[in-house]
């Protein structure tokens, strides 16, 4: 394999025939971000972000949409997605219960 062909084949890995390509990694990275936020679920509601829980909603709405518009669909990064937005509601869910619905509750128990 000679200088050219080796740059031939990197740029087919960026240049496919639909377009740039995913790449493999990336996807498979996020998955950490997903199993993070699948490990607070233990952590007290109190101690959760709504800066960081919204953004990784968004980016998991965003992109799952995002992997089944491009060819060839990529179902690591639509299932990756579909975990961190679905992690992301839920942790924003405890964090508003928490927030908005137990202040009543905590008020009434110190009377």
């Amino acid at each position: 394999m000679t200088v050219c062909d080796l740059s031939l084949h990197h740029r087919s890995c960026y240049e496919g025939k639909t377009g740039p390509r995913v790449h493999f990694w990336a996807p498979t990275f996020k998955w950490g971000i997903s199993i993070a936020n699948i490990a607070d679920f233990t952590k007290p509601p109190e101690n959760l972000s709504y800066p960081q829980q919204i953004a990784v909603t968004a980016t998991g709405v965003i992109w799952s949409r995002y992997s089944t518009v491009i060819t060839p669909k990529n179902w690591n990064l639509f299932t990756v997605n579909l975990t961190m937005a679905g992690t992301g509601i839920y942790q924003l869910s405890r964090k508003i219960q928490h927030d908005c619905f137990s202040k009543g509750e905590a008020v009434a128990a110190k009377e």
